[in-house]
């Protein structure tokens, strides 16, 4: 994929600017606008930002529901391979910061070598991390229900939404994140992360012992049904084999919509306060 004139915007504003870039990448059901008051908090705080977007992302949620199909068939080594050709970009490494499957990729870029921190937030699994907790089973099987949405674009319900997503808010704030943000998803990541440690080859997989990877902060959500404590642990587990600074937080009271919900500013602070110690 090529980088968007959006992308280009930002990393010619990026360089053009004193100081670290924080490169935010998103996950299923969502779209590079999702992070923008975290843009504006981290903007606040001296830093330059920039949101990738996955191949074929439409610019605004209107666009994706009006062409939801857009988003079949991405996977997971795509949308990687292409973060790693916009950080390229970026002069001096930046700092990585994702949830859900954009939690994913950032580990996967910190891997790479790339980044010099990253935040993964309520990160999607990757080969090695073995719990399989049913809320997580649960959340997942709007796609895996169905092995033909591997190659689809699957938009969830509202009440699929509020059960892996915004669980922990009221149902009032749950309708507006449902009309606010969600946009449909391509089922290719939830079947390649399900299968990860069945497949040798799989494309969900971190190195976890790169000397460069740099320092990781792992953030999990309380309350969250989609990727609870349990994989966000066994993903910290792996991680803190290596030579660089590994930590995890517990956000009490917390789902997985946590980086979009009423609440996002404690998570953003959080995020933030692990960045201005390394970057």
């Amino acid at each position: 994929m090529a980088i968007t004139e959006r992308e280009n915007e930002q990393i010619k504003e990026a360089n053009a600017a004193t100081g670290t870039t924080v490169v935010f990448i998103h996950g299923l059901w969502l779209l590079p606008s999702s992070w923008d008051a975290w843009r504006q908090r981290f903007a606040e705080a001296g830093f330059a930002t920039l949101t990738p977007s996955w191949p074929d992302d439409p610019e605004t949620v209107e666009e994706a529901r009006a062409n939801p199909q857009v988003f079949a068939k991405k996977t997971i080594g795509q949308v990687a391979d292409h973060v790693e050709q916009v950080v390229a970009r970026v002069t001096g490494k930046p700092v990585v910061i994702g949830h859900s499957f954009g939690g994913l990729l950032a580990q996967i870029i910190a891997g790479r070598g790339l980044s010099a921190a990253s935040v993964a937030i309520d990160p999607a699994p990757f080969r090695g991390v073995l719990p399989l907790p049913i809320s997580s089973l649960r959340s997942a099987m709007p796609v895996l229900g169905n092995p033909a949405n591997y190659g689809r674009a699957v938009t969830l319900t509202f009440d699929q939404f509020r059960y892996g997503w915004a669980n922990a808010v009221s149902e009032t704030e749950a309708k507006e994140l449902y009309d606010r943000f969600h946009v449909a998803a391509s089922g290719a990541p939830l079947f390649q992360a399900a299968t990860a440690n069945l497949n040798p080859w799989t494309e969900a997989k971190v190195d976890t012992r790169n000397s460069q990877r740099g320092p990781l902060l792992l953030i999990s959500g309380g309350q969250d049904h989609t990727v609870p404590w349990a994989i966000t642990n066994a993903s910290f587990k792996k991680q803190h084999h290596n030579s660089a600074v590994t930590e995890i937080v517990e956000v009490p009271n917390r789902g997985h919509a946590l980086t979009i919900d009423d609440g996002w500013r404690e998570v953003a602070d959080t995020a933030l306060a692990f960045v201005k110690r390394f970057a």
